[in-house]
């Protein structure tokens, strides 16, 4: 959260605000600038609440939310556009976040534009809440919000959104008194508040009425039955500073020194969000003794829990606690703390990917030796940790690489990371963020003049291009991590860019272009003696001169891939490559050739006992023989087509039963 909830630590009561409420209801129904006319609203209707941090505004918008749910059925749906640390969020990344929550899929490496329309498109037959929190400014939030006037947005800001049209800001100021001191009574009990009223009444006069003040006041109280409530009013006094500031150092400065350690260094969690194990990390502690700190720190109201064992530093505290941290801590502490994260984090992820190995593995075995803290007990368990902290892990990648002095570890931690998403989700559903990583890598890479890590996230980034259709985009990073791989002198960069290179130009039709690259490549791949690969690449030339109706060179290329598949003893490789060999028989006016090429690819699969491959070759053999003028013989390889196929459906299914069973 942004802000402290207004509410106490350990129940979501809500305090005040009514009259805000109200008037935001209201505004709701208010008849804009495009109903004047008669015309339905053309976009959502936007709400701003607009306050200082610690005022309540994002626990007042979430009330809100939730009082509007029976009119908005579809959801609530939020986004955060301030980083802890102040800075604006990239409205990219925030479309990402949206689209993840609203369970649409996102092309990886999408610009800008194309991820904002469909957060607009998927909210485009809703009727929803969309709740953008902390935004900056109006060219943040504008191209989020959807030209459906059945969606709410509530914005919370610092101030007024200019930019974005019939948008009247509901300014936050402290809560009424009596609000606050509900609010404060809700932490102290009503006897201390009671026996004397007017204490209570200028104590939450010192705090502004600021819900983020009196809660940290409240908790302090709390915790200090010996001291009255005019007596704190009067020390708070004394203290300098805005009344967030007082109420933070009158609550840091009562904590023992290890819990306020552990406070401080929480600012520097990613997202300001922490576990036991990242809490434990940053101040070096046991992890027992980091969930106890984390726990009383909630009680004071310095964090808020969340469901998931995650605690979330107050966004208006962070500034507080960065401040303090380089104040009172070495710079050599605090990196060491970040590395000590990082090194937690990256041993974390490695077991969180291991326990998806087969049991009696090395890295099963790596994964027993491991202290108890550090081991899921299952590949379900691991599954569900991975999901609830991927933001959070997602940041610490993003923190770690632009930090740049630990750059070892945020190459670790950014493969541990890549291979942990890739064995839980598998690399197609996890593209968009396997596509967020390798731009890390690549940036790493590209600071530290690491030409073999450049070309390979070059090649793993336009693999990703590829397959999402910008073809030229793919050739681009393609050539590039050529020259990375020449530079790192690695052969396998070299001729993997080589190959790529001449498949995008496959993809686009330029098969003079193509052949050439594929060309270069089987080159290479015959200087190494890297046989599986000639047989690829004599394979991909065949395709490329078959399009290109160079009937006599594909026929010779088809016939080499054949050769080395049947050296390598590939049996299905060695029948396809015959098949592909009697289709350019064909094209090239040779049907009889081409008929007993495939009658041999036939057997060839059978041997191979590649039932589809075989039945697949069977209707092509039912075909020339159609073409041949003998549609009985065409009929009975037709026959014996479905006859294999129905068997490999048989054999799916009883495999299937045997799964379920």
């Amino acid at each position: 959260m942004t802000d402290q909830a207004v509410a106490t630590a350990g129940s979501r009561q809500f305090f005040g605000r009514q009259r805000e409420l109200k008037a935001l209801r209201a505004d709701i129904e208010r008849t804009g600038l495009d109903t004047l006319t008669g015309r339905k609203a053309p976009r959502a209707r936007v709400l701003l609440i607009a306050g200082k941090p610690g005022s309540g505004r994002t626990a007042l918008a979430e009330e809100l939310a939730a009082g509007l749910a029976d009119r908005y059925p579809d959801g609530i749906f939020r986004a955060r556009l301030t980083e802890p640390d102040g800075a604006p969020v990239p409205t990219a990344r925030v479309a990402q976040e949206l689209l993840a929550e609203l369970a649409v899929p996102e092309p990886p490496g999408a610009a800008e534009d194309e991820l904002t329309e469909l957060v607009r498109g998927a909210l485009g037959d809703r009727r929803a809440v969309l709740l953008l929190d902390d935004a900056v400014d109006a060219a943040q939030a504008d191209p989020l919000i959807p030209d459906n006037p059945d969606v709410l947005v509530v914005g919370v800001a610092r101030g007024p959104l200019t930019g974005i049209a019939d948008v009247r800001p509901c300014t936050l100021g402290g809560l009424d008194p009596k609000s606050a001191i509900d609010l404060l009574t809700a932490f102290t009990g009503s006897v201390r508040v009671t026996v004397d009223p007017q204490a209570a009444e200028a104590l939450v006069e010192e705090c502004g009425g600021l819900p983020g003040a009196v809660v940290l006041v409240g908790a302090w109280l709390s915790t200090h039955p010996e001291t009255s409530v005019a007596d704190l009013a009067k020390r708070l006094r004394g203290l300098g500073g805005d009344p967030i500031t007082r109420s933070f150092l009158l609550a840091h400065e009562a904590l023992p020194a290890t819990a306020a350690r552990i406070l401080r260094y929480l600012s520097l969690a990613p997202l300001g969000r922490a576990d036991a194990h990242t809490a434990s990390a940053l101040a070096g502690c046991s992890v027992s003794a980091a969930a106890t700190t984390l726990a009383d720190l909630a009680a004071l109201g310095l964090v808020s829990a969340g469901e998931d064992g995650q605690y979330e530093v107050p966004g208006h505290l962070v500034p507080l606690l960065r401040a303090r941290l380089e104040e009172g801590d070495r710079p050599a502490e605090v990196q060491l703390a970040r590395a000590r994260m990082l090194e937690r984090t990256v041993r974390l992820l490695q077991s969180c990917r291991a326990v998806t190995e087969p049991e009696g593995s090395s890295a099963r075995r790596k994964l027993a030796g491991l202290p108890r803290a550090l081991r899921f007990p299952n590949e379900a368990a691991a599954a569900l940790w991975l999901r609830s902290r991927q933001p959070v892990l997602l940041a610490s990648a993003r923190l770690a690489v632009a930090d740049g002095e630990l750059d070892t570890l945020a190459r670790r931690l950014v493969a541990s990371l890549v291979r942990a998403l890739t064995a839980h989700r598998g690399a197609e559903t996890a593209a968009p963020e396997l596509y967020g990583l390798h731009q890390l890598v690549l940036d790493v890479a590209e600071r530290r003049g690491l030409h073999r890590e450049r070309a390979a996230a070059l090649l793993n980034l336009a693999d990703l291009d590829a397959k999402t259709g910008r073809t030229k985009d793919a050739l681009l990073r393609y050539r590039l991590a050529l020259d990375a791989g020449r530079a790192a002198n690695d052969p396998y960069a070299t001729g993997r860019a080589m190959e790529s290179v001449g498949g995008s130009y496959q993809e686009l039709g330029d098969w003079q272009r193509a052949g050439d690259w594929y060309g270069r490549a089987l080159a290479q791949r015959l200087a190494r003696d890297e046989r599986a690969d000639q047989a690829r690449l004599y394979g991909r030339l065949g395709a490329v001169q078959t399009y290109a109706g160079r009937y006599g060179e594909a026929l010779r290329n088809w016939r080499a891939a054949a050769a080395g598949y049947r050296r390598l003893a590939d049996l299905p490789g060695y029948a396809r490559a015959l098949s592909e060999a009697a289709r350019v028989q064909e094209y090239a006016g040779r049907p009889e050739e081409s008929l007993r090429t495939c009658e041999e690819a036939v057997e060839w699969a059978r041997r191979a006992q590649d039932t589809r491959l075989q039945a697949a070759l069977q209707l092509r053999l039912a075909d020339t023989l159609d073409r041949l003028g003998d549609p009985a013989a065409a009929r009975l390889h037709r026959a014996a087509s479905d006859r294999l196929l129905e068997t490999a459906r048989s054999a799916y299914e009883i495999r299937s039963e045997s799964v379920e069973d």
